[in-house]
């Protein structure tokens, strides 16, 4: 459900992923977005680029309830009334829809719509439960499908644009994660066919991260693995979450005659693989 933004008296001191705010007029003001996952990571990195260029959010989050909290905080202090949270299990169908209603009805309209959220972990070949196909398939492939076609009628009204967040390892996949990858590569296929579905109103891309943010609490990503990835990149380092939201963000703003595309944003590391 949505919530109302909580008051603050505490100083903001916080940086904003060091994006400049500047005070000219920007092609995002007044856009109305809706985030799946955007309470952290990289999805609050995007929050924070498309907001400073002045964009409305609506942030979606699943349990990151702290989090999202936090970040409505920070940037409604910097513009009043500019961003709402909602929660939601975006493995339930039923809540989609409610997802774009709510965000209708609170902003007036709806813009773009970003499907970030995402579930990510490895599974082995042998043993891959079906638990397994339906968390994995469900965040990063079935609910960007249910909420784009909940969403396309006001996207429609507004030519508005969707921005799909997949992965660079769909062309390649990645040992021990072949549930994900096949998810994620099928998010590239919905990307193609939501932008044939839904021209000409509604653009429809996608943004390939690299190696930008590792995974939390992984021992896998230890610092041999992290320095065999940085030898592998062409530009020989990691990039970071904000790289990720100026992506975005250019295809939002800046590529109103780009549909169907697939962005990578890995350094150059899907070449060299």
């Amino acid at each position: 459900m949505i919530e109302k933004n909580k008051q603050s008296n505490r100083k903001n001191n916080s940086k904003v992923d060091n994006v400049k705010t500047e005070n000219t007029a920007s092609s995002l003001d007044k856009k109305v977005v809706l985030i799946t996952g955007g309470a952290k990571r990289i999805g609050a990195s995007i929050c924070r680029l498309l907001h400073a260029n002045g964009a409305n959010l609506m942030i979606h989050y699943r349990s990151s309830v702290t989090e999202a909290r936090a970040l409505q905080a920070e940037l409604n202090l910097q513009r009043a009334n500019s961003v709402a949270i909602i929660q939601g299990d975006v493995l339930n169908l039923a809540i989609l829809p409610s997802l774009v209603v709510e965000t209708v009805k609170h902003f007036g309209k709806l813009d773009v719509l970003i499907n970030n959220a995402s579930t990510y972990y490895a599974t082995e070949v042998g043993s891959i439960s079906e638990n397994d196909w339906q968390d994995l398939t469900g965040s990063n492939l079935k609910a960007p499908l249910f909420l784009s076609q909940a969403a396309a009628p006001e996207l429609r009204k507004n030519h508005g644009c969707i921005i799909n967040i997949t992965d660079m390892h769909v062309e390649r996949p990645k040992k021990g994660y072949t549930v994900y990858s096949v998810a994620k590569a099928g998010l590239v296929t919905l990307t193609k066919s939501l932008a044939h579905e839904l021209a000409p109103e509604v653009r429809v891309n996608a943004v390939a991260p690299g190696p930008v943010q590792w995974p939390e609490d992984n021992p896998q990503f230890d610092e041999v693995y992290r320095k065999r990835v940085i030898s592998q990149t062409l530009l020989k380092r990691v990039g970071e979450p904000q790289d990720v939201a100026k992506a975005v963000k250019f295809l939002i703003a800046d590529a109103p005659f780009i549909t169907g595309h697939v962005l990578a944003v890995d350094g150059g590391r899907s070449l060299n693989l």
